[in-house]
């Protein structure tokens, strides 16, 4: 029996969650659920999103279950997502991006796989805000340094790139491909401007590419370029490894491709701890409702079973997903041909269908 903490979230979260979780129970593989809570839920009592028994349940379990939790913008409490990552050096996040006929796509013949480096780039949280002290005191000092003069009214976010998380994320992602048969790894960058970060980040990627010649192809895509390679030929890309700012835009453009963030699952994995989750938002307008698509929490959950080695059950519980949408009756309202559809059925529905598929 494996014990793996369970973080139901909020907005939409604890429904899917519900409905996710008994899809994956209904496969027989055993385990305890360590139910903690996180998000908006927790801000009243703890004053915080992210309460430090989540933390220590996850390096209990070592392997996390997790539903999505709303992060503000531009104020309040930073991501507790990103949090997560670097509280438990996370440093790859893992996003599978693939077809399932009956989905409303343009495009049918993509299986492409994302694998973002999570711990640096702009979202390392290094910013200064506008006004403040010390971000005139920067601004005076890279003018002294460089010349440059950046306006007085200026926030400033700085984007960190080492050679070591680099070399460690193209690593994975070679890693990956071998071990799971994909033909072909993708640096994407945009080191002909960023010469001293992304060039960094691809001097690093092509050191690395050189230890697997022979076994996986290796190329190299500038950002901008990758973005229109990816609409007009995705069936020619494989696995794409990038930063994080760049992995971040990527995985929503391959989201669309294969039929929006309601089917995309993912993972942040580490050399220690693994958390498994929808890549899609906590929606909390339709908190409630029974109305939203539980599949990207439930492939999450088989990108876990996966990880835990129990592929036999994984892939009965995928399969199960398919032929419900390949089906199309007893799919949510975005599986729909059209979104005002009166055969929609909700998450809870959705997910029945699954299990009796699984049995």
């Amino acid at each position: 029996m494996y014990k793996i903490t369970l973080i139901p979230g909020d907005g939409i979260g604890p429904e899917i969650t519900r409905a996710a979780l008994r899809c994956l129970e209904a496969t027989g593989v055993e385990i305890e659920w360590e139910v903690v809570e996180a998000g908006l839920s927790t801000m009243e009592k703890y004053n915080t999103p992210l309460p430090p028994s989540v933390i220590d349940s996850i390096k209990r379990n070592k392997v996390a279950w997790k539903g999505p939790i709303t992060t503000p913008v531009g104020e309040g409490f930073r991501s507790v997502n990103v949090a997560l990552r670097k509280a438990l050096d996370l440093y790859i996040c893992l996003r599978p991006y693939k077809y399932y006929p009956g989905v409303r796509t343009n495009f049918q013949n993509v299986d492409i796989v994302v694998i973002r480096e999570n711990t640096e780039d702009l979202y390392a949280g290094i910013e200064f805000e506008e006004g403040r002290k010390k971000t005139k005191e920067l601004i005076n000092f890279i003018h002294r340094l460089e010349g440059t003069k950046i306006k007085e009214d200026s926030g400033i976010s700085i984007k960190p790139i080492s050679i070591s998380a680099s070399r460690r994320i193209v690593e994975a992602a070679f890693r990956y491909a071998l071990k799971n048969d994909r033909r072909k790894v993708t640096a994407v960058h945009k080191a002909n401007i960023m010469k001293f970060s992304d060039g960094l980040f691809l001097k690093a990627a092509r050191k690395i590419a050189r230890r697997y010649e022979g076994k996986v192809e290796f190329e190299e895509r500038l950002i901008d370029n990758m973005c229109m390679q990816l609409v007009q030929k995705p069936e020619n890309y494989d696995v794409l490894v990038l930063p994080n700012l760049y992995g971040d835009i990527i995985s929503d453009l391959c989201a669309g491709l294969v039929g929006g963030l309601g089917i995309a699952p993912g993972a942040n994995i580490g050399d220690e701890y693994a958390i498994f989750e929808p890549t899609h938002g906590s929606a909390p307008k339709y908190k409630g409702m029974n109305k939203v698509n539980p599949t990207g929490m439930i492939l999450s959950g088989v990108m876990m079973l996966k990880f835990l080695g129990e592929k036999e059950a994984a892939n009965r519980l995928e399969r199960a997903v398919a032929r419900v949408i390949e089906e199309g009756k007893k799919v949510t309202y975005d599986l729909k041909p059209t979104f005002n559809d009166p055969t929609a059925v909700g998450t809870k529905e959705m997910a029945e269908a699954i299990i009796e598929k699984i049995r």
